[in-house]
């Protein structure tokens, strides 16, 4: 997967998918157990890729990398990458990248009536009620996150 960098903002870093052609990578007919071993099946038969498979929107879809630990129980941890899709509608219960009062951050959307609260997914961290004096973007919404091993 190919990307090109944006300008780096102070918590998140932006990509957008490269418009290079991917041959993608071999994919394995078979699953991977993560159970017990199974016998290996060396033959490939076709090729994936992840650009193809994780956007669905191109024009619409970026990449971000998570800094920090606020949402660590909703599975993004530090240096994560995020994809996200700003053709989607924010819904209650997302997890969304906000433009809040200058600055980027990705929280949970908790969406009632008429507030907004934005919620972290680490007891460290308190919930950001959304004031009606504030200035908010819900700039796109997280679809996949890609986490290194």
């Amino acid at each position: 997967m190919t990307s090109k960098k944006l300008p780096e903002t102070e918590s998140l870093t932006f990509y957008v998918p490269s418009e290079e052609q991917s041959e993608g990578a071999p994919l394995s007919k078979n699953t991977v157990s993560a159970g017990f071993p199974s016998p290996a099946d060396d033959f490939k038969e076709k090729r994936i890729s992840l650009d193809k498979t994780l956007i669905k929107n191109k024009e619409a879809t970026f990449y971000a990398r998570v800094s920090g630990e606020s949402m660590i129980g909703a599975g993004l941890d530090d240096g994560d990458l995020l994809v996200i899709d700003r053709s989607l509608d924010p819904e209650h219960g997302k997890i969304a990248v906000c433009y809040l009062d200058g600055e980027f951050t990705v929280k949970r959307l908790h969406i009632e009536k008429n507030t907004i609260t934005l919620m972290p997914a680490n007891e460290s961290f308190k919930p950001i009620k959304v004031l009606s004096e504030s200035d908010l973007i819900i700039w796109g919404v997280v679809t996949y996150v890609i986490k290194a091993v």
